[in-house]
């Protein structure tokens, strides 16, 4: 199947030509971006060739933007059949969101006893901008701040390998909660989920950020595995019924 074609039915291509310049990084961002908006379906094969075709590269920077995309969980690799984009199931997410709780959880003890007024600062304007994209209805502008926010704690932690770890569990949250959609029904709640997390950094107590924390991922944790079926396909709609 060729998976470089518009699945919109426009008939043309998904991808547009690059500059040569930091190639295979490029490459595995354009395929990221594709991949979370859809355009290659879990299940679906990366054809090296139509890919290298679309972008106007040869195919070997495109075979190692896959292994970057299989290094980071989005695709997997079968021998002699080519790059497939990764299918996730419940308890693939289910892992992802438990060992994010565990990560989160320990930046925010470090956090609390070096938080400065700037950082503070620089969170609280990050909850008010994931406001700003409720009201414009931007949802998935929101996923994306939303995961900024929890990474901006990790950055201001302290820790660069806890930062890198969480790094690697991003485009596999983004790719379970694309493949499902929105989480809430009043899009202001992704922002207000965040007001506890702020509240107990700013107040410098550690113990109601982690149960902050766990309630806050836990609970999403909840939603998005309650999302999918028993087969493992996702299951959209009201996410409240779930």
């Amino acid at each position: 199947m060729d998976t470089a074609t518009s699945p919109a039915g426009g008939g043309g291509p998904l991808l547009t030509a690059l500059d040569q310049n930091d190639l295979v990084n490029r490459i595995a961002q354009v395929l990221t971006d594709v991949i979370l908006k859809g355009g290659f379906k879990p299940g679906a094969r990366l054809t090296e060739a139509t890919i290298a075709r679309d972008l106007g590269v040869s195919r070997a920077p495109v075979r190692e933007a896959a292994r970057l995309l299989e290094n980071r969980g989005l695709v997997v690799a079968m021998p002699r059949r080519g790059f497939f984009v990764r299918q996730f199931d419940w308890h693939d997410l289910d892992q992802i969101y438990d060992l994010r709780m565990c990560l989160e959880r320990h930046a925010g003890a470090l956090l609390v006893g070096s938080l400065t007024d700037e950082m503070a600062s620089k969170l609280r304007a990050q909850v008010a901008f994931l406001h700003r994209l409720a009201e414009d209805g931007d949802g998935e502008r929101q996923i994306e701040e939303d995961l900024k926010f929890h990474r901006m704690i990790c950055v201001f932690a302290g820790n660069r390998r806890l930062l890198k770890v969480f790094d690697e569990l991003t485009a596999e949250t983004r790719f379970g909660i694309a493949m499902i959609g929105r989480l809430y029904d009043d899009p202001h709640q992704i922002a207000r989920t965040h007001e506890p997390l702020l509240d107990a950094l700013v107040a410098r107590d550690a113990g109601v950020f982690a149960a902050a924390s766990d309630y806050h991922i836990g609970t999403a944790r909840e939603r998005v595995v309650a999302m999918f079926s028993a087969d493992g396909a996702p299951r959209r709609g009201d996410p409240s019924s779930a």
